[in-house]
Formats: C-alpha cells, sequence, structure tokens
C-alpha cells in the first residue's frame, strides 16, 4: 500500500483546489456572513429571545415526546415571522453546504495532480468545476441530511450556552453565598473567566471540526446523517496523524489571522478618532472586515479540499483491502 499524502501535499492540493473555485468562497462568506449575523445574540438575551419567540416556557415545551416538541417548536415557528426568519436562514445557510461540498468534492476527484509543481493554468480550469447547475443538483442532492445535520449544530451551539450559563449562575451564586460575597465573586470571575472562555473556543472548534468531517463523509459517499458520524469516527481512527496535522496547521493560520485582524482593527480604531480623518477610515474598516472573511472562508476550503484529499485516500485503502480479503478467500479453499 502507497503511504498516505504528505501533509504539505494535502494541504497545497486543498488550497488550489479551493482558489479555482473561487465563487465558492464568496458564496460561502454570504451565507455563513448572514447566519452569524443572526447568531451574534448575547447569550443570556439569546436564552430569553428563544424563550419568548416559542411562546411557551421551556418546561412545556420540552414536554411530550420528540414528536410532540417538534409539532410545539414548528407551531411556534409559523406563529412568529421573526422566529421563522431565524429559521429560514439557518436551513438556507445548510442547503447552500451542500452544494459547495459537493463541487469542491468533485473538483478533488477530477483536478489530478494538481500539488505538484509546476502549476499552470490549465490545471486550475480543470479543477475548476463551480457552476450553478452543479451547485444546485448538490443542494437538491444533500439538503434534507445537511439540514439534519446543521440542526444538531444548533442543538450543539444551544446546550453548550446553557451549560455555561448554568455553571456562570452556579460559581456567582456559591461565591456570593459566602461572607466576602462580592469581592470573592469579582475575583472568582476575573479568575474562571479566562479560562471558561479557552474552554468553549476549545469546545466549538471540536464541534466544528467534526461538523466539516461529517458533511464531507455524507457527501463522498452518499450516507445519512447518522452513518456519516459513525463514519468519520472511523476515518479518525486510522488517520489521525494526518487528520491531526491537517487541523493543527489549519487552526494555526486562523489564529494568526485572527491576530492580525485583531491588530489591523485597533490600528484603524486609533486613527479613527482623529476629526475628518475618522471618516476616511470607514471604508477601510469595511475593506478590513471583508478581507478577514474572505480568508477565513478561504481557509475553511482549504481545510476541506486537504480532509478530502486524505478521506479519499482512506476510502481507496479500505477497498484495496476487501479486495485483498476476497482474493485471499476465494484462492484459501483452491490451495486445501
Amino acid at each position: 500500500m502507497p503511504h498516505p499524502p504528505a501533509l504539505k501535499a494535502s494541504l497545497k492540493r486543498g488550497a488550489v483546489i479551493a482558489a479555482a473555485n473561487w465563487p465558492l468562497i464568496a458564496v460561502q462568506f454570504i451565507a455563513e456572513g448572514t447566519l452569524k449575523l443572526l447568531l451574534a445574540v448575547p447569550v443570556v438575551g439569546g436564552i430569553f429571545l428563544v424563550v419568548l419567540l416559542l411562546g411557551a416556557d421551556v418546561e412545556d415545551v420540552m414536554a411530550g415526546d420528540v414528536k410532540e416538541i417538534i409539532s410545539s417548536v414548528v407551531g411556534a415557528l409559523r406563529a412568529n415571522p421573526v422566529a421563522l426568519a431565524f429559521f429560514g436562514a439557518s436551513v438556507l445557510t445548510f442547503i447552500v453546504k451542500g452544494g459547495t461540498v459537493a463541487i469542491l468534492a468533485d473538483a478533488e476527484a477530477h483536478a489530478g495532480p494538481i500539488e505538484r509543481p509546476p502549476l499552470r493554468l490549465a490545471a486550475l480550469r480543470r479543477a475548476n468545476l463551480t457552476d450553478i447547475e452543479p451547485f444546485l443538483s448538490g443542494c437538491r442532492k444533500f439538503w434534507q441530511r445537511y439540514i439534519k445535520l446543521g440542526l444538531c449544530l444548533l442543538v450543539v451551539y444551544a446546550v453548550t450556552a446553557m451549560a455555561f450559563l448554568f455553571l456562570g449562575f452556579l460559581v456567582g451564586g456559591y461565591a456570593l453565598s459566602g461572607s466576602s460575597g462580592a469581592l470573592r465573586a469579582l475575583l472568582g470571575w476575573i479568575f474562571a473567566a479566562p479560562l471558561a472562555l479557552s474552554v468553549l473556543v476549545v469546545w466549538i472548534t471540536l464541534v466544528n471540526f467534526l461538523y466539516l468531517l461529517t458533511q464531507m463523509a455524507i457527501a463522498l459517499e452518499n450516507v445519512g446523517v447518522r452513518e456519516g458520524m459513525r463514519r468519520v469516527a472511523q476515518f479518525i481512527r486510522g488517520s489521525l496523524r494526518e487528520v491531526a496535522g491537517i487541523f493543527g496547521v489549519v487552526l494555526l493560520l486562523v489564529a494568526i489571522t485572527t491576530v492580525a485582524s485583531i491588530l489591523a482593527t485597533a490600528g484603524l480604531g486609533l486613527i479613527a478618532v482623529v476629526p475628518f480623518v475618522g471618516l476616511a477610515m470607514v471604508p477601510l474598516q469595511l475593506g478590513a472586515w471583508l478581507l478577514r472573511g474572505v480568508v477565513f472562508e478561504y481557509l475553511a476550503l482549504t481545510a476541506l479540499g486537504a480532509y478530502l484529499t486524505q478521506y479519499r485516500y482512506y476510502l481507496h485503502s479500505l477497498a484495496s483491502l476487501r479486495v485483498h480479503d476476497t482474493a485471499s478467500d476465494v484462492s484459501g479453499p483452491r490451495l486445501a
């Protein structure tokens, strides 16, 4: 068996394929930007907003079996246009993901050894499969499964937010119950907040990582959500070193980009306080925001392309092992 693709080759292949299909970067930026804008609500306000939009108490909504919960949620969504708009925007984002992953998977399969130098324009054109028809075809093919997967992601987000909110109230209440009340609470929050924030960031990063891999497995193997999760777990166990390498490099690039964007925003903010000059900084700030979003989406598609390369090799290895086992079973009785 040949060795799996090297980390550098996988990342380079993913970066070139993402660049060749550059319209997908704009599509993903618009779709995910819309969803993040709708989700950009403080944790406390978001929980109260959900309760208000559902038009019922949390205990009443969660009572009964799954069908009753779904019926009550759907009824509340239909009765409230704001909640329905939020739900529609989320669903649209998940459907768009289906077309994006489908096109990128086909591009990776037909790109050839595009990661090997020299890189020519003909190779980029061969890898560019972005078109409206295959995009809509991918959306139609995977929309139901991607909506189910996306709703699972939103549920994880909601449970995480409620868990951190509950722990925050629990820690704060315990600190306030002591003799030195407010001072203990303040010191506790000062020391606990960075640790809690770090844990939250790590957890959300891992959730998004598994979400991306499950999307990939569903598109490549044409399976359901549950089966896709199971195959992702098998893929991680079988290719842990390669997957961890891609994850680590992309995470480092995202961290560097985030720090650079924060420094750039801070620098522009200092200039913006100058009279008259601050007006000229508005287009620059808007441009910096757009550039940051495009870079993040490009890194996300680069990671997806690299994971696709490793996953396709993983599937090829499994197929070769099955053929070898079948040949051994067939030849065994003949030798006997």
